[in-house]
């Protein structure tokens, strides 16, 4: 036992590290994109919308998820099993990869970094409208709402809070997953997210069919999201001037229900305070626009340097996240040595 959780420890950090330096390179083949093919498969055989029945569609979106999970995690425990059983060096090198795959912090950031400079090219005089156009592309490869009516403020609240709401299921909880168990827990993890992405939405084709995957992402990210606010919270306090903590707490205990999501708000409210703007609004999603509350005080304006600003953020939450980790695992496994 000891020495399993030594290198799990091991490989966390270097998974960890691994992400920071690397990213999702776009060439290279990614386990998340071959769940997402397993799920548009799978819904193609169960999802037929030539005979719609209610009570069959939530069923068969029952045993969508449950497909999922087992393919998921069968064949991540079956990879990980066999890599520590020729060796345990290639059991830490194949769990650091796995590691790395299930964490998206510089990807996340390198996303909305594209936004930035995009707009950066507002800068040069007679190209301010590609600019802006430049900007609303980059970000709706990031977002499910309607981009070519938002103005550059729009673009830039739309990328701050994606960052905001994705530092926790994007990175924290896949790090608390994976740290409680593994690539396997991990990887299980990021297929909830992923079906609820695909299917679980609130309209006329995913209503009942992706009621599960949608009600069981809620369930997975409810602690997840909640560690998340109070580590970004942390972060507001020892990242810099930039950030006001006191705020972020205050305006995470007074808006963080201010959203449909029971847990999206969590972490966007800490942001709103620690940076001192206003996130969230109306906004238009397939040409309907959808009333929502604001997200904080509009003590200034958004600005294009808001998206730099969330990502140090995030960056600072996800450090003291993998710390914490460390730490808790470096106990368990100094107790488990303990009894012998």
């Amino acid at each position: 036992m000891e020495h399993i959780l030594t290198h799990h420890m091991i490989a966390f950090v270097c998974g960890f590290v691994l992400d920071l330096v690397f990213g999702d390179p776009h060439a290279l083949p990614h386990p998340i994109r071959l769940i997402g093919t397993l799920i548009a498969g799978l819904e193609k055989k169960l999802l037929k919308l030539q005979m719609r029945d209610e009570k069959k569609e939530f069923y068969k979106g029952i045993l969508l998820v449950a497909l999922v999970l087992l393919c998921t995690g069968s064949v991540i425990a079956f990879i990980l099993i066999a890599a520590y059983w020729l060796h345990p060096a290639a059991g830490i090198v194949v769990e650091s990869v796995m590691t790395y795959q299930i964490l998206a912090t510089k990807c996340l950031k390198d996303e909305s970094m594209k936004v930035y400079h995009a707009l950066h090219q507002h800068d040069i005089e007679g190209a301010r409208k590609a600019g802006l156009e430049a900007g609303r592309v980059a970000v709706s490869m990031i977002v499910g709402r309607d981009t070519n009516v938002l103005d550059e403020t729009g673009v830039v609240k739309a990328a701050v809070e994606t960052v905001a709401e994705n530092t926790s299921d994007g990175v924290i909880a896949p790090m608390l997953y994976t740290a409680l168990g593994g690539p396997v827990l991990g990887f299980v993890y990021k297929a909830v997210n992923t079906m609820d992405s695909m299917v679980g939405y609130k309209n006329d084709k995913y209503l009942y069919f992706g009621r599960a995957a949608a009600k069981l992402d809620d369930v997975v990210n409810f602690i997840p999201a909640r560690i998340s606010a109070y580590l970004m919270i942390a972060a507001a306090y020892i990242g810099g001037k930039a950030f006001d903590g006191k705020r972020a707490y205050h305006i995470y205990k007074r808006d963080r229900r201010n959203h449909a999501s029971p847990n999206s708000a969590q972490t966007e409210s800490v942001c709103a305070g620690a940076l001192g703007i206003q996130l969230a609004g109306d906004a238009s999603y397939f040409g309907k626009v959808v009333k929502k509350p604001y997200i904080g005080d509009a003590h200034r304006a958004v600005e294009r340097e808001d998206i730099v600003r969330v990502n140090r953020l995030m960056y600072v939450t996800a450090v003291i996240s993998e710390v914490l980790c460390l730490v808790i695992m470096f106990v368990s496994n100094y107790i488990s040595h303990i009894l012998g």
